[in-house]
């Protein structure tokens, strides 16, 4: 009880900002689905995820029940992290559309918590408290959360203030810890949600370059910098390498056109709220509001300017925020078109992800103000009772998993918007067939199978020579095996895929394997793991 006590004592303000994010979550505990844009599609991913694991397959690329049975390799480009912690939750017994619950749930506390270990850095505990308020209680989190359902996103909230603790530790103390767990939380961001890590990697190098370029030990510390940026990058190559090389294989990857999803300056600073889409009409629109607490953070830190000790740190995230806050403006329109990685955000308006780090990193700085004792509890309160009110839902789906994974209108697409991650051969207007093997040409049966995710076993007695078309979409990986000898096989002209035996009873085994570069990503990121424990083992850290 003693012990209890010292914990508590000790971590009196980090647990009330604990529990502060266990209040803004509430209505996650609610029985039911939100309502959410994405959320029926992670339903349906979780499921097809835990599937594939179940098979046997520890890294799922392929979900086998999509796109009319005739599958969608949908994870060898979707985030895996997300799908993990569900299979995991699963794996306790949890059904998938609690699992989704307890994602948006975890990612919330994981990202107050860590937000308030990094601002604690610079602003010390009751800063840290601060910062991890207003990011907690920030009306784009909460959008993501709960008109969104972008779990993805939410977990890359999370641990982007993660990496910047953990950064930061180690540009300060040089630790072999820190280096460890900032190589670890860089590659948690990519495989959260790739798109985002893309956003917060390029502010990651100006916010380490400021940092490095206040120490004496540049040369060092710039090629520690890069080792952990290279080995995150290698840890999370089995996921990234492939997306990107492999992307001709699908289609329906650009569906949105960011040149209509700029908002408007008004929305950027007028509070509002709608469950709408960003191109919809004004009414019920998606919010776009920064926020009118984490404003009012940005305007009175200009005071402590005057103050020379905090004028560096200050200036540079105020900077990063006006230069994020023109991004999102139309009238930063030639910037997007003739910088080609930027048409990779698809909305402008997703830059509110650094907005509100920049807001609440720069809330905690407030502290230091005259008069703190009294404005500070005034900002804190305003930030929680203007953000509570768009965490109260006005509905639940109350469905539970079956109503998706066995409705035609929910399992029978790929899972995405404009159908995305179809192949590029496949043919959109092939009906659902029982059969996994037809006979093309020729005469024969199929005696037996055993039909898994990603893995086919038939025995078929053929009376000739015959052409057989497998039944699954063809993407670079599935292979026929006749009798144990690897059989050639052709794409037809709906994307299928078809191989020839000849008489006499056969052995099939069909199987989706890596490609070249699938193998050479995951080499990269098993070597990554172990020359992270090497280095960390025995490298010596600079003091």
């Amino acid at each position: 009880m003693d012990i209890l006590k010292r914990f508590i004592g000790k971590n009196a303000i980090l647990l009330l900002a604990v529990l502060l994010a266990i209040i803004s979550s509430h209505s996650l505990f609610h029985s039911g689905l939100l309502p959410t844009h994405d959320g029926e599609y992670h339903v349906i991913r979780f499921f097809e995820f835990d599937k594939v694991i179940r098979s046997g397959d520890l890294y799922p690329r392929w979900a086998p029940d999509l796109n009319n049975g005739f599958g969608v390799p949908l994870f060898n480009y979707v985030y895996p992290l997300p799908n993990y912690i569900a299979s995991l939750f699963h794996l306790f017994g949890f059904g998938f559309i609690d699992t989704f619950k307890l994602n948006l749930f975890f990612a919330t506390l994981v990202g107050g918590v860590f937000m308030y270990f990094w601002t604690k850095e610079f602003w010390g505990e009751l800063g840290g408290f601060v910062s991890s308020v207003f990011y907690t209680f920030s009306p784009y989190h909460f959008l993501d959360i709960y008109v969104r359902g972008s779990v993805g996103e939410v977990w890359a909230l999370a641990f982007f203030p993660a990496f910047l603790w953990s950064i930061t530790k180690f540009l300060k103390e040089r630790k072999k810890i820190s280096f460890f767990s900032s190589s670890i939380f860089l590659s948690f961001v990519i495989f959260s949600h790739n798109i985002l890590a893309l956003m917060f990697f390029s502010f990651t190098l100006f916010y380490i370059s400021f940092l490095i370029f206040q120490s004496k030990d540049i040369k060092y510390l710039m090629l520690s910098v890069f080792l952990i940026i290279f080995l995150s990058l290698g840890l999370s190559s089995i996921f990234w390498l492939p997306a990107i090389f492999e992307r001709q294989y699908v289609r329906g990857l650009e569906v949105y056109d960011y040149s209509r999803n700029f908002p408007e300056f008004y929305q950027l600073i007028i509070p509002s709220w709608g469950t709408g889409f960003s191109q919809n009409s004004l009414q019920n629109q998606l919010s776009f509001q920064i926020g009118i607490a984490n404003l009012l953070g940005i305007f009175m830190s200009i005071v402590l300017l005057a103050k020379k000790s905090y004028r560096k740190i200050i200036l540079f995230f105020l900077g990063s925020f006006i230069i994020v806050f023109f991004l999102m403006l139309k009238m930063s329109l030639p910037i997007w078109q003739n910088f080609p990685f930027f048409n990779y955000f698809q909305f402008p308006w997703r830059f509110l992800s650094l907005e509100i780090l920049f807001a609440s990193f720069i809330a905690g700085s407030l502290v230091h103000l005259p008069k703190s004792k009294l404005i500070v509890p005034f900002l804190i309160i305003l930030s929680i009772i203007l953000g509570f009110g768009y965490t109260n839902i006005a509905y639940y789906l109350e469905r539970n998993d079956s109503y998706y994974t066995t409705r035609s209108n929910f399992i029978d697409g790929t899972n995405s918007p404009g159908n995305s991650f179809n192949t590029i051969w496949f043919n959109n207007n092939l009906k659902k067939t029982k059969e996994k093997l037809t006979f093309l040409s020729g005469n024969g049966k199929v005696e037996s199978e055993i039909i898994k995710s990603t893995n086919y076993k038939f025995i078929i007695d053929s009376e000739t020579d015959s052409k057989i078309q497998v039944n699954t979409a063809y993407f670079p990986g599935w292979a026929v095996y006749v009798d144990g000898k690897n059989k050639k096989t052709t794409i037809t002209r709906d994307g299928l895929f078809s191989f020839i035996v000849g008489p006499g009873k056969h052995q099939i085994l069909i199987r989706f394997e890596d490609t070249d570069t699938r193998k050479l990503a995951s080499t990269i990121s098993l070597f990554s793991i172990i020359a992270l424990f090497i280095y960390v083992r025995f490298a010596k850290i600079r003091k």
